[in-house]
């Protein structure tokens, strides 16, 4: 009789690696997404005195060093689950359930209103404007049982996307990185061929006839400026340009976003294809997003742009009194199309500017699956997380898992229940943490597991005598290190997430003690069930 095999042995996962390269690259091309997250991020950032193209030029070389950090680990160990599994082969089961549950899961939870806030003021509110629809675009605006119901939509879209499995997914996001790219294309034309002489004219004519505003443009202009809009296009100190690199990187900091993936990438081991499709990602968004900068400075003005994103937010956040001046937000490519009359070319821009949403909403939810049916193949959540569809190849349970409390945190974030929407920078706070705990991990690789390392194709990678991986770890977690102490402590009380946020401080210890009680929890049920933990952990998991 065959003996039976210990408990701690894994079996194959039931994932298959269905994804090119190519794909793996528009998906961290979408992550670092110019349009949605990009312009999101840079409107809310217009009271810092550092050069917005400085700050994106520097930020994106330092962000570099995160790139070769995960390029390595990915091809020293391709498997689903990426950080947790890396942590937890490296620095211990403990630390690499609680950073990456809570960073890449539970956090994630709190993206839900964010994606969703994208989706109505870049999709639904343009659409509905220019089709002459103004209520409804000035109720999804304003409304925050509107934007519950767009959580909800951007759910089940995702739900949809995810569910039909890699291979759809590929699909889907390839044909809106193909129609999202013409669409910025022709709204770059517009731009360039615009001029700001004109277009005061233009943007009083369109406030009118799309929103009933009158007079807008000096309106705006003023609010903006008795907002205190300050953020130039170039210029600033080094420390002023340091300043705003944290706030940009809620957009920038996700080249890496595919990491979890890679179970499922032909050709993980790769060294130079991982690094090339990342960087490839960041840079080439961070050069788009630099044009798009200077056409918007030739159109629009970049002073004006600035007073219009502090006219908006300063209203929404509550800084001013009054009713909102500018009661939908600046998407510059609607700015863009105010100079054309036409209707029909207004909604096809439109329409084809919003696949840059639709072919990055599956990065909310998607990357997380991975992490949960890494942790549930681990034994550390319920088998049942682990269980994948048969004909899609698909963790359908774990999709589940993030999504129904992300629509309960949508409710307390669209109500600002507990002051719920300063937490907008915390999304990016709690993963960074986690990325610290991957950059440490990728310092010590070398060292901790050696015979692995050594049969990697990373060990001929070495500057001098030094680990290559370990010389750009420790870049990566001095970059984080920085971000974090800025977020957390905010000497200059610039983010809103910092200590003396009460809201912010509960809601993070609330996450990472869920985390370790999950932990704690299922650890000693599995001991008791005759599972040693430790075994498991001892083990590369096997795809």
């Amino acid at each position: 009789m065959a003996e039976k095999p210990d408990l701690f042995l894994r079996k194959a996962t039931g994932l298959i690696r269905s994804w090119s390269v190519m794909d793996a690259f528009i998906y961290a091309f979408f992550s670092v997404n110019l349009v949605t997250l990009g312009l999101y991020t840079i409107s809310q950032a217009w009271a810092f005195q550092g050069g917005m193209i400085p700050a994106l030029v520097i930020s994106a070389i330092l962000i570099l060093s995160e790139i070769v950090v995960y390029a390595g680990l990915i091809a020293v160990m391709p498997r689903a689950g990426g950080d947790y599994v890396w942590q937890s082969r490296i620095l211990g089961g403990s630390t690499g359930f609680i950073l990456s549950m809570t960073g890449w899961c539970f956090i994630l939870w709190l993206w839900t209103p964010i994606y969703a806030d994208m989706l109505r003021h870049i999709v639904l509110v343009p659409l509905a404007a220019v089709l002459g629809f103004k209520e409804a675009a000035l109720t999804i605006a304003s409304s925050p049982l509107a934007w519950l119901a767009v959580c909800i939509a951007t759910c089940l879209f995702v739900l949809l996307v995810i569910a039909l499995g890699m291979k759809a997914y590929a699909r889907v996001q390839k044909f809106c990185f193909w129609v999202g790219n013409a669409g910025l294309a022709v709204v770059l034309l517009m731009l360039f061929a615009g001029d700001h002489s004109n277009f005061k004219a233009s943007f009083d004519a369109g406030a009118l006839q799309l929103f009933g505003m009158k007079d807008a443009y000096a309106a705006v202009d003023a609010a903006g400026k008795a907002a205190g809009a300050s953020t130039p296009l170039w210029g600033g100190t080094v420390s002023q340009v340091f300043l705003l690199m944290p706030f940009l990187a809620f957009f920038n900091l996700w080249p890496n976003w595919g990491a979890t993936l890679y179970g499922e990438v032909k050709g993980a081991q790769d060294f130079r294809k991982n690094f090339i499709g990342m960087a490839a990602a960041l840079l080439v968004t961070t050069a788009i997003v630099i044009v798009l900068l200077l056409a918007i400075d030739k159109a629009i003005g970049w002073g004006f742009y600035m007073n219009a994103n502090a006219a908006y937010w300063s209203s929404r956040w509550g800084l001013v009194e009054g009713p909102a001046v500018l009661p939908v937000w600046p998407y510059p490519a609607l700015l863009a199309l105010l100079s054309t009359p036409s209707t029909l070319v207004r909604v096809i821009v439109l329409a084809a500017m919003a696949m840059w949403f639709f072919g990055w909403a599956g990065t909310i939810y998607l990357s997380s699956t991975r992490i949960l049916f890494s942790a549930s193949f681990d034994r550390l959540l319920p088998e049942a997380i682990a269980k994948v569809n048969p004909r899609s190849r698909t963790p359908i349970n774990a999709l589940l898992f993030m999504i129904i409390p992300g629509l309960v945190v949508s409710v307390l974030y669209c109500f600002n229940i507990f002051n719920f929407q300063s937490l907008t920078l915390v999304s990016t706070l709690v993963i960074a943490a986690t990325f610290l705990g991957t950059g440490i991990s990728a310092v010590v690789l070398p060292f901790a597991k050696k015979d692995l390392y050594a049969a990697s194709p990373l060990a001929k990678f070495q500057i001098g005598k030094v680990p290559l991986i370990s010389v750009f770890g420790l870049v990566f977690c001095a970059f984080l290190g920085y971000l974090l102490y800025e977020w957390v402590i905010d000497p200059n009380g610039l983010y809103g997430i910092s200590y003396k946020n009460v809201t912010s401080v509960v809601f993070m210890l609330v996450l990472y003690i869920l985390a370790a009680i999950i932990y704690v929890g299922v650890r000693g049920y599995r001991k008791r069930s005759g599972i040693d933990v430790n075994k498991i952990y001892g083990e590369i998991p096997v795809e």
